[in-house]
């Protein structure tokens, strides 16, 4: 008999827990448990909603992480600027292979590779081929592409 009257109070304060947990005015079980079971699917869809928010951050920080190139005409050569919050390990030595393989030579530049990573190159093209700004800035997004790839 005691053991009885144990288990109903333990169950009375089980119930006035998901009460006040689940922030219910209902008196009797069935409501508090229909109460409970509504608060549930809130943060059910609390979480869902968190989700997608986390997904979305995420996505507008790798667009914000890609690194931004500028190539400039001088004369027969280039001006390149690479700003990059995040520096990828062997970036460097991908873009100037990029160069080499247009056949630009690099008469002057600037590197910093610790935390972010900039370059400043001055490149003069070969007078045998002809490169347009458009066609060393495309080069070099997909040096950074690939050198992405494989971090």
């Amino acid at each position: 008999m005691v053991s009885r009257e144990h288990k109903k109070a333990g169950l009375r304060e089980q119930l006035q827990l998901l009460r006040s947990v689940t922030h219910s005015n209902a008196v009797d079980k069935t409501s508090i448990l229909g109460d409970a079971a509504r608060y549930i699917e809130e943060l059910k869809q609390k979480v869902v909603k968190l989700n997608q928010e986390i997904a979305h951050a995420q996505s507008a920080v790798k667009q914000t992480t890609m690194p931004k190139v500028t190539v400039q005409t001088l004369g027969t050569g280039f001006l390149i600027k690479v700003v990059s919050i995040k520096n990828m390990p062997g970036l460097l030595v991908s873009v100037l292979e990029a160069f080499e393989e247009l056949g630009l030579h690099v008469l002057e530049a600037r590197a910093s590779c610790a935390d972010s990573f900039r370059l400043e190159a001055v490149g003069g093209e070969n007078q045998e081929t002809y490169v347009d700004a458009h066609l060393v800035k495309e080069a070099v997004l997909q040096a950074i592409r690939k050198c992405s790839e494989q971090d």
